[in-house]
């Protein structure tokens, strides 16, 4: 069964906690079943890697490291602040996400 989720790929964020609280980035990935997602220039994590075709010089790589999403928010297009995600139909029944931070209630792209 897969977990409804309140970021996609793409979205803007806002980190609540952890090392890089207060940051800002782009969601690159989400992972449904741990409940997670990589961002960009968040949690970045030094990876030590022998030579390979991808890294010739191998040695030490810094690269993004999964997030939980609990601790992550979605930053509204109209405000610019993070804000909770909500979903309501649509005129022609299609389930669309709106931002409950901003009065008039924009749909989330």
């Amino acid at each position: 069964m897969q977990k409804k989720i309140h970021i996609k790929k793409g979205d803007i964020v806002f980190v609540n906690s952890g090392n890089d609280k207060g940051k800002k980035g782009r969601v690159l990935k989400v992972d449904r079943e741990k409940y997670k997602a990589i961002v960009e220039g968040i949690n970045i994590i030094s990876k030590h890697t022998k030579p390979n075709a991808k890294y010739p010089e191998g040695g030490i790589i810094k690269e993004e490291a999964p997030v939980h999403i609990s601790n992550l928010n979605v930053i509204c297009p109209e405000t610019g602040l993070p804000t909770r995600i909500g979903r309501k139909a649509d005129s022609n029944g299609k389930l669309v996400r709106y931002s409950k931070k901003s009065k008039n209630q924009q749909e989330i792209k």
